[in-house]
């Protein structure tokens, strides 16, 4: 079949590297893809914000599926207007994206469907949040309601701190319409994880748990950024959890949404807070993670073309998605400036020096410069190593990353480490 990736990031990347071993692929777009992506994909040039240029070339060129990556052409309704094109669509439509595209609505979903969170209250007027934070306390969380590329979270340890972030999102409008509603949550205590799934509608299939890293620098210190890095499996995702994630938190939700008239199809993300009491749900997203993609999908044995064209149908079967006995390690190089700003332009080298077997470089913020790589964007790379144990995978991560150099690269030196800490 023709499979078409829409996005150009790291995420995308990974997605179209996977979808270009499967044996179903016969030809494989990206739009707009990246530099890094034409090495296996043809790169279409239609931006991203273009909704209908880009489903009226895939229905032209014959694409028989459209897989989404980034959230915003989701919570737009990319897979909705696709789907009255006669097109298959993985990814979730506009009702359902809501899941990611408002904290609100997946907070009272939660409520209405008993699916264990943070307590919370959400805000349109910004006195009436302060008041709530000075009653409650700190340490406190406070959400903007939409999309804001990962950022719009800020556990605040004072209610000064907490205060603060109500007046930047609601009166100093940073992340635009996004923050003109708010959640105010406790602050949930724990190890946070993620467990990404595969959805049809019906049956959900979890992909194996992922652990990301937020903040900028090592040790969980300096402010949020869109992830450090990921490794996969996450041994505090026992089997015992996991199987109470799929069953207190993915299914419900699912069940829940059809309830409500809404069938999801597609990558159901759950980043979840592993508590004394359980796990509970930080947040959901309704696509693949960015960066736990590039470390769980180079772990899926099978063909991921397959599993997608079956969410998009409504005939996922567990017995679609078999994972290697092993483990992986993905490294984020950040640019200078970064989460703050980017810098751009400055030459990467050192990329051919890197193993052949087993290690992939996935581009997030990259262009080509006079057949030159060059920094491009906050997040650059994702450097992703395979091995059959957590700690084999994330030396050889490192011993690849030292092997890469541009100007101003941020790498945190700690991936992986809560993990190995569990396994001893």
């Amino acid at each position: 079949m023709k499979v078409a990736v829409i996005g150009g990031g790291g995420r995308e990347h990974t997605l179209a590297w996977k979808l270009a071993q499967s044996p179903s692929v016969d030809k494989l777009y990206a739009i707009p893809g990246s530099a890094a992506m034409s090495e296996v994909a043809q790169c279409v040039d239609i931006a991203l914000s273009d909704l209908d240029a880009i489903t009226d070339y895939a229905k032209n060129e014959g694409i028989d599926m459209l897989v989404v990556g980034p959230e915003v052409p989701l919570t737009e309704g990319i897979a909705d207007l696709a789907q009255a094109k006669g097109l298959a669509v993985f990814g979730p439509n506009k009702a359902a994206a809501q899941m990611e595209g408002s904290k609100v609505f997946a907070k009272n979903l939660m409520k209405k469907y008993h699916v264990p969170t943070a307590a919370y209250a959400s805000f349109t007027d910004g006195e009436a949040a302060k008041a709530y934070i000075k009653e409650q306390g700190a340490p406190i969380v406070v959400k903007a309601d939409g999309l804001a590329a990962g950022k719009g979270v800020v556990v605040a340890q004072t209610e000064a701190e907490a205060i603060e972030a109500v007046n930047a999102m609601m009166e100093d409008h940073i992340f635009g319409a996004s923050g003109g509603r708010i959640v105010i949550e406790e602050c949930m205590v724990g190890e946070e994880a993620s467990l990404l799934a595969f959805v049809d509608g019906k049956t959900i299939v979890p992909m194996i748990s992922a652990q990301d890293h937020k903040r900028i620098f090592d040790n969980d210190e300096g402010p949020n950024t869109g992830g450090m890095g990921a490794y996969a499996p996450a041994p505090v995702v026992t089997p015992e959890i996991r199987k109470e994630v799929e069953e207190k938190i993915l299914k419900p939700v699912v069940d829940g949404l059809k309830q409500e008239g809404i069938t999801y199809q597609g990558c159901l993300y759950a980043g979840l807070m592993i508590t004394a009491d359980g796990p509970k749900v930080v947040e959901f997203n309704c696509r693949f993670g960015d960066p736990e993609t590039q470390a769980v999908l180079p772990l899926l044995d099978g063909d991921l073309a397959q599993i997608m064209y079956a969410c998009a149908k409504g005939t996922l079967t567990a017995d679609m998605v078999h994972w290697k006995d092993a483990a992986s390690c993905c490294v984020i190089m950040a640019s200078a400036g970064y989460p703050a700003s980017s810098h751009k332009g400055d030459v990467i080298s050192g990329l051919d020096a890197v193993d052949k077997e087993d290690v992939m470089v996935f581009h997030s913020g990259t262009a080509k410069k006079d057949g030159q790589y060059v920094t491009n964007g906050g997040r650059v790379l994702g450097v992703t190593a395979v091995a059959g144990d957590l700690k084999s995978a994330i030396e050889k991560a490192y011993a690849n990353v030292k092997r890469i150099h541009f100007d101003g690269q941020q790498v945190r030196s700690d991936i992986g480490a809560k993990g190995l800490k569990h396994l001893k």
